[in-house]
């Protein structure tokens, strides 16, 4: 029928001949030869310098007029060629549409069974391809849009996140203007700031008290009004006297809404699993470790590292100090729950707050399981929360603050590896031990979004920026002057600036230019 699309199968080529490459497409029907076609429906016949290879890609079909064999085949040389036009993925059957250089479109080529990324593949041997860069760019707002905006939370507590499928119109809302400058240079897409608005004025209240914790609680001790009490945390932190209860809530190891006598039966529930799982490495005889190396390197790594965690501090300092026997015991312990992580050097530094807060073994690990939940890409082996943390640091950076992003790169640390130890453990080693109790309150609230710790070191980056811009530093100045910082970053400040970037990226508008 000439008015409609037909579904052809078809088979594609492509053949490398001494000064081009051809792409070739044919229809499968019985002009075509098939005696070269192995699997038909699994791969495609790949002819390079005139010898027949098989290559992992999927048979495809083109949807054209079917009025006719010549129009139902093409071929065309790759210096022909201007464009690719490619789906999204989820949108349907993936499909290809070539766009040559006369502005000529090709039959769209849809992949039935996906895998039309290996035809890609296959072409960027020949030809180099360089995204659009309208698309880029949309996609490094998703990115951003997907750690920090879409994790806002509103005040309004029946508001939900957004789904995927609003996530274009949220940005319309949410995120700031920027330019797109395409420059004649392939393979390069400069993003710039256009004007992200003032930085609003914020303030800070005083931390939560019993009363005020008291206050927002039934007879039967269920947390009344969840996000205000939050909102004050956020704002205030808490009294020293309320961590050993409000901990357990942020950290997730008490629901909410759970009533007094819920709790007390779930901590005894706690205790018994504890102590048999402490049982299993008490148990374990010298002459059964010495054939349990994961065991004994576990134990080795412990010991080692408890005996230089927060010796300085009362709680900790001395031989034979208590707590560092707790640390000791809860760590190993923990290579029983968890034993595929078991310990990793820095997990210390994680525990040793909870620790001292608690003043409780079991209560000490449980709020430690629930913190390492949420830090145990951290500490995998292939560290791969690490790697997306600092490639997200990087997109906020560059959308916050491209000029210092540039600088940064032309002094080969656009990686950002010196903020490496911040997101290992949370700036454990970057504050005070009572600074780090207020900061990590803070964060577990998940206000103004759950990635705060993110919104922290573009915060402690801005506030040294021109130091380093002006004084001209290099790589080992920049590494050395962010590892200077320890001990001297003023806590209030930083979370006060880190809340006005989020309300500045909040607040401001999107052009899209």
């Amino acid at each position: 029928n000439d008015d409609q699309d037909s579904l052809i199968s078809g088979v594609l080529r492509v053949i490398e001949k001494e000064n081009e490459v051809i792409v070739d497409w044919r229809p499968l029907d019985d002009t075509l030869d098939t005696s070269n076609i192995l699997c038909a429906g699994k791969v495609y016949l790949l002819v390079i310098g005139g010898v027949h290879s098989v290559s992992p890609e999927i048979l495809f079909y083109a949807t054209t007029h079917a009025n006719g064999e010549s129009k139902w085949s093409f071929l065309f040389s790759l210096t022909d060629l201007k464009s690719i036009k490619q789906n999204k993925e989820g949108m349907g059957w993936s499909y290809l549409v070539f766009c040559l250089k006369d502005d000529v479109k090709l039959p769209a080529l849809h992949f039935h069974h996906g895998d039309s990324k290996l035809l890609i593949k296959c072409l960027e041997k020949h030809v180099k391809l360089k995204k659009d860069p309208y698309t880029v760019t949309m996609g490094r707002f998703s990115k951003v849009t997907n750690y920090i905006f879409d994790s806002f939370r509103l005040s309004d507590p029946s508001s939900q996140r957004r789904p995927p499928s609003e996530m274009a119109d949220f940005l319309n809302d949410a995120i700031p203007g920027l330019k797109i400058n395409q420059q004649e240079e392939p393979g390069f897409e400069v993003i710039t700031r256009i004007d992200l608005g003032k930085q609003p004025e914020v303030s800070r209240r005083e931390p939560v008290s019993a009363e005020e914790w008291a206050k927002n609680m039934d007879s039967e001790g269920r947390i009344l009004n969840v996000d205000y009490i939050k909102q004050l945390i956020f704002k205030g932190g808490l009294c020293h006297t309320l961590r050993k209860e409000a901990w357990k809530f942020l950290l997730g190891y008490f629901p909410w809404n759970s009533t007094k006598e819920e709790r007390a039966n779930l901590q005894r529930r706690k205790t018994d699993e504890y102590f048999r799982m402490k049982l299993q490495w008490k148990s374990v005889s010298e002459e059964q470790e010495k054939r349990n190396s994961r065991l004994r390197d576990y134990r080795s790594l412990i010991e080692k590292d408890v005996n230089r965690t927060d010796r300085t501090n009362k709680f900790y300092e001395g031989e034979d100090n208590p707590g560092l026997i707790l640390l000791h015991d809860i760590l190993m312990t923990y290579c029983m729950y968890d034993f595929d992580l078991g310990y990793v050097q820095g997990m210390s530094d994680l525990l040793s707050p909870l620790l001292y807060v608690m003043e409780n073994e079991v209560d000490a690990f449980w709020c430690f399981v629930s913190y390492m939940d949420q830090m145990h890409q951290n500490f995998e082996e292939q560290m791969q929360g690490m790697k997306t943390q600092l490639i997200q640091l990087s997109t906020l950076l560059r959308l916050l603050d491209s000029g210092f992003c540039s600088y940064l790169e032309s002094q080969d640390s656009g990686y950002l590896y010196f903020c490496f130890r911040w997101l290992l453990i949370r700036f454990k080693r970057e504050f005070s031990f009572q600074d780090i109790l207020r900061l990590w309150e803070v964060m577990w609230t998940e206000l103004p979004c759950q990635n705060f710790h993110l919104l922290l070191c573009c915060a402690i980056l801005e506030s040294e920026k021109q130091q380093i811009m002006d004084k001209h530093y290099g790589f080992n100045e920049i590494l050395k002057h962010i590892n200077e910082l320890s001990m001297k970053i003023d806590v209030e400040y930083i979370l006060c600036k880190a809340e006005a970037i989020s309300m500045q990226m909040m607040n401001c508008k999107v052009k899209i230019f």
